[in-house]
């Protein structure tokens, strides 16, 4: 029987060239007897790491290599023979990907004979010309008996005396020919999708797309005897896959990872300088003494620390956070990082080991031999400071981002489907709006109503090939922070590119490709919280002088708590979205603990496990805890029975079945991975009959499986939600007895958070904060804290510029800096000192920022804002336009209040002046809506119909199709939960109406009410025409045709 091995395989990490997944390819190849295939994807090693796994799964051998297209020589396929050739492949690469930037390579000639060293290079020819010949020279010349030609068919007019012609010119240059099919997918049946992806790539339609399309669809893995036939004259060439296979014989297990060392102190190894560092530590956060209990686990952790070599690895994020601190930068570790006595005493993160059960094999495990994680927030405007600190600490050559795959989902491949097939933009909007934000599917039952043809052959195609793009990679961007750091040159284990932000670069692997390969990541996140607080404390020390850090914040503060059971948490980080502010009441948090289990418990983990309503009853005493035994107590004593974090189902695993701590940690990752692969079944048995055989009755054992399951791949760390915990409590503390501190530092963190600030600045102003417009003589950049402070202790907040659509910074700070301490008279006298354009003078303007200062409407402002030009003028003409702006009044008539109302909306995204919905209120009586106050007041069960703004749209995927909705109207917020099948009854108008009707019966639970959707009306064309209502002269009379029409855009979350 024929061997062969396909060298010239292109997978679809050859981004819209390719239409199969490694691990499709190398399963077909398998199936049909493939030795081996050579993944040689176009200047890119992206999809590497994923056939180097689906190799492993399948027993095919992988052949590394890569498709080089050169700027001045037909296209290369180079297979490295050994380490050195690969190092040297990426050095190739990455040189060429610098020149070009982002997603390009630019290589020459000269550039692949100076890398070339141990590269196997095969010729991929068009035709048999002088030109080949040529080439074929230079190929021998430079790489000897490293040098091929490649035999493939293009199944076009004479393709076999093509082939002749270049196997005799391969014969007269001494190169060897080697057969390959140059495989774009696995099947034939994924032709059509490779067309598609081709048309993605050429920017053109199915039908223009010409010969850009591959001519045949020839280009799927075909079995040896089947290229043996094919290539009946050549069988040298078919043999000699199989010797090129044996070649090479560099694997990515040969990869040696070495984590840079950091050590300061001359002499010291890596283990010893963290030793000192960690007592240091120690003796500085326990000045009254380290407990006995802290002791052991530090010594527990850095003999383990000191096992695995990872000492390095804590200094560096040491180090990193170190230099964030000395620079005033808030950062927080977070994450099962969290579980370290060591990074606690480091001042990594914040748990103490003291108070909280740490589970450090949740973090480091020997038996799973794999390298920490540790996740640093910092704070997001300010951690570009931090990356380009490392950059120059370790140097661009050792350090770079991970990637992250950008594949398609539903929206966007029905948006790229749909222009490929030539479908009206209209009618492509139309389809892609239907789908929810980051959907996975395309099901045309979701169109049902929106009357398109659906069984019209193109749209029903468009429909079918947009599921099979969805999972399909499109393009390589940068992870948010996670950073591999390395000894030797990183540019020789993985190539670098550019990424699309200045100053960065990025590997080609993503954060699972290095789990894979071992290496260790350092994550540098950004959190929109850490800037809220640094900013509100900053701002607290300068206005009242109380000068706060995280860690000093008063804990257990009992009015906060207060606060907190109220569920009067907008703004606050973690507890502010509708779930969490429907838990608030029933768990009624009194201490730190409590918001720890809160952040977790609202998880799909928990809800999923039927965990939460059983902790409930047992935190109200209806239902008994039960412990069979007192091992088990032990464990879950603390969450009254109910195992609610990752921990504790490790620990349970360990206490009851006898599993050992890497047994529990590969439960957790099977957890952790339940959804994509199911895995966690296979420890259902394992799970089950340990606990029988520890004396727990069968049905107790399977209800604690059963629990641990719903985990699903949502299980939270106690670790993790103690991080978030913090935050959460330090941001109620700031909302709580700083509110007007709070509202300032939020919405100079904007965007962040669940609300818009029209609903932040609300919410503030319930809270007794007096909110000042937009001045052009007052307002800076940032929002401010004005006096004069009030018997509470009180600053009103003066909203700033940058909350002014259109204005850019620069043009804000020139008026701050021209303003100084002579406020500016008029109009014309701003434009003279200030110096900035007309545009700007106009966006302001369209703010109503003129008003509260200089008496100017709206109107007003824009009039005299026409006189002013922007280009310079000689003297004596300039002091002539001073006297022409001089000119009499003009009488303009004052704007209706609801067209004030709709240009705020449009400018700033919010208004100081009524709600929009206070008036369409008369309309609304009229058709029997309910205010959302009025709807809280009535009885439970009462059916209803109210109505409002839609401020939060969230379906998460815990929820099983079910859509919350938060209606906001001029009395309040109401929360709406819509079931499934109502959902796809009126989906369209739920994803587009800015305002809705719902009518619907409501569900009160103690504090806890909610509006359960029965009917859907979209209200969005009264909401249009608030632009002509006042409240003095009605509406209707005189409907001016030219008023904005409002827009509020929602905030949608999953």
């Amino acid at each position: 029987m024929s061997r062969y091995a396909e060298l010239q395989v292109t997978s679809y990490f050859s981004f819209l060239r390719g239409a199969s997944s490694p691990l499709e390819l190398f399963e077909q190849a398998r199936a049909l007897g493939i030795a081996a295939l050579g993944i040689a994807d176009r200047n890119s090693l992206a999809g590497m790491v994923q056939a180097h796994v689906a190799a492993r799964a399948t027993g095919v051998r992988l052949v590394v290599g890569c498709r080089l297209d050169l700027a001045d020589f037909p296209p290369v396929l180079v297979y490295p023979t050994d380490r050195a050739a690969y190092g040297r492949l990426c050095r190739l690469l990455s040189l060429g990907k610098s020149r070009a930037g982002k997603a390009r390579c630019h290589l020459l000639w000269e550039d692949l004979v100076a890398w070339g060293d141990g590269l196997l290079a095969i010729l991929v020819p068009d035709v048999a010309d002088e030109a080949c010949a040529l080439h074929l020279r230079k190929l021998k010349d430079a790489f000897h008996d490293r040098a091929y030609m490649a035999l493939t068919l293009l199944r076009r007019p004479n393709d076999q005396m093509r082939l002749y012609a270049l196997a005799n010119l391969a014969h007269r240059a001494r190169v060897p020919t080697v057969v390959t099919n140059d495989v774009l997918f696995h099947t034939h049946d994924r032709r059509i999708l490779q067309d598609v992806v081709t048309c993605i790539r050429h920017n053109t339609t199915i039908d223009e797309a010409g010969f850009a399309r591959e001519r045949h669809a020839d280009r799927y893995l075909k079995p040896p005897q089947e290229m043996a036939r094919l290539f009946g004259r050549y069988p040298e060439a078919v043999d000699r896959t199989i010797a090129i296979m044996e070649r090479c014989r560099f694997s990515l297990d040969d990869l040696a990872y070495q984590y840079p060392d950091e050590v300061s102190v001359p002499g010291q190894t890596p283990q010893q300088a963290l030793e000192v560092l960690t007592w240091e530590g120690a003796r500085r956060f326990y000045p009254e003494g380290i407990p006995d209990e802290v002791t052991a686990s530090l010594n527990h952790e850095l003999a383990l620390i000191g096992r695995m070599n990872y000492a390095p690895y804590f200094l560096t994020v040491n180090s990193i956070v170190r230099y964030a601190r000395s620079q005033d930068i808030l950062c927080q570790g977070r994450g099962s990082a969290a579980n370290s006595a060591v990074c606690y005493v480091l001042g990594i993160t914040a748990i103490d080991p003291a108070r909280n059960s740490l589970l450090f094999e949740r973090f480091v495990s020997e038996e799973r031999g794999e390298p920490p994680d540790i996740d640093v927030d910092f704070e997001h405007a300010r951690r570009e400071q931090v990356i380009q600190w490392v950059y120059g600490h370790y140097g661009r050559e050792r350090a770079a981002l991970t990637a992250v795959v950008i594949r398609y989902r539903a929206k966007g491949a029905l948006r790229d489907v749909g222009k490929v097939m030539g479908l009206p933009e209209d009618l492509i909007g139309t389809l892609s709006g239907q789908i929810w934000g980051w959907s996975k599917n395309a099901d045309p039952e979701q169109f049902r109503d929106t009357g398109i043809d659906l069984s019209d052959r193109r749209i029903r195609l468009t429909l079918d090939l947009a599921c099979c793009l969805i999972g399909v990679p499109r393009h390589l961007s940068q992870h948010p922070g996670g950073f591999v750091l390395t000894h030797d040159r990183l540019d020789e284990l993985v190539p670098i590119e550019p990424a699309a932000m200045d100053d960065r670069q990025i590997i080609e692997w993503d954060k699972d490709d290095i789990d894979v390969l071992k290496f260790m990541k350092v994550d540098i996140l950004a959190l929109g919280m850490l800037t809220c607080m640094k900013k509100g404390l900053d701002l607290l020390a300068e206005h009242k002088g109380q000068r706060f850090a995280l860690a000093t914040i008063p804990a257990e503060d009992p009015l906060t708590y207060a606060m907190i059971r109220r569920a009067d948490t907008i703004g606050v980080f973690q507890i502010e979205s509708r779930a969490q502010m429907s838990m608030l009441p029933r768990l009624k948090p009194r201490v730190f603990y409590d918001l720890v289990i809160e952040v977790a418990i609202v998880r799909p983990g928990p809800i999923q496990g039927d965990m939460v309503h059983p902790y409930l009853r047992r935190r109200e005493g209806i239902e008994p805890e039960e412990y069979p035994t007192p091992e088990l107590e032990k464990v879950l004593k603390k969450t009254l029975g109910i195992p609610l974090f990752q921990e504790q189902a490790m620990q349970v695993a360990m206490v009851c079945a006898d599993f050992t701590a890497s047994e529990a940690d590969q439960l957790r990752r099977a957890m952790a991975t339940f959804k994509n692969t199911g895995t966690i079944g296979r420890f259902q048995t394992k799970l089950v009959e340990g606990m029988k055989a520890n004396g727990y009755t069968e049905e107790f054992a399977e209800r604690i499986y059963q629990q641990l399951e719903g985990f699903g791949s949502y299980g939270f760390p106690e670790s993790h939600a103690a991080s978030f915990a913090i935050l959460a409590y330090s941001s109620s503390w700031l909302k709580c007895h700083h509110p007007d501190v709070f509202l300032a530092a939020l919405l100079n963190s904007q965007p962040m958070g669940f609300y818009a600030p029209a609903q932040l600045v609300r919410d503030a102003r319930e809270h007794g904060v007096g909110i000042r417009p937009i001045c052009v003589n007052a307002s800076r950049w940032d929002s401010t804290l004005e006096g004069p402070e009030t018997a509470c202790g009180r600053f009103a907040v003066r909203l700033g510029m940058s909350l002014v659509k259109g204005l850019a910074n620069a043009d804000a700070a020139r008026i701050v800096a021209a303003r100084g301490a002579r406020p500016f008279a008029s109009v014309d006298d701003l434009w003279r000192r200030a110096g900035v354009p007309v545009a700007a003078l106009t966006h302001l303007a369209e703010a109503d920022a003129f008003r509260p200062a200089l008496g100017l409407a709206r109107r007003e402002a824009l009039w005299a804002i026409k006189a002013l030009r922007d280009e310079p003028l000689p003297l004596f003409a300039a002091a002539a336009v001073a006297r022409e702006a001089e000119e009499p009044d003009v009488l303009l008539q004052p704007m209706r209040a609801g067209a004030e109302v709709t240009r705020d909306y449009n400018r700033i995204g919010l208004t100081l002046r009524d709600h929009p919905v206070a008036f369409l209120r008369d309309d609304l009586r009229q058709r029997k809506f309910f205010s959302c106050r009025e709807a809280h007041e009535a009885r439970d069960g009462k059916r209803l119909d109210a109505a409002g703004l839609v401020l939060v749209r969230q379906r998460p995927g815990s929820a099983e199709g079910v859509v919350f909705l938060t209606l906001e109207d001029e009395s309040g917020v109401l929360n709406v939960i819509i079931w499934k099948d109502i959902f796809e009854k009126y989906r369209r108008v739920i994803l587009a109406g800015q305002m809705l009707g719902i009518k619907g019966r409501l569900q009160k639970e103690g504090e806890v009410v909610h509006l359960v959707a029965l009917e859907i009306t979209d209200l969005s064309a009264l909401l249009a025409d608030v632009g002509n209502r006042d409240f003095d002269r009605g509406h209707g009379a005189a409907v001016d045709h030219s008023v904005e029409t409002l827009s509020v855009k929602s905030r949608n979350f999953h």
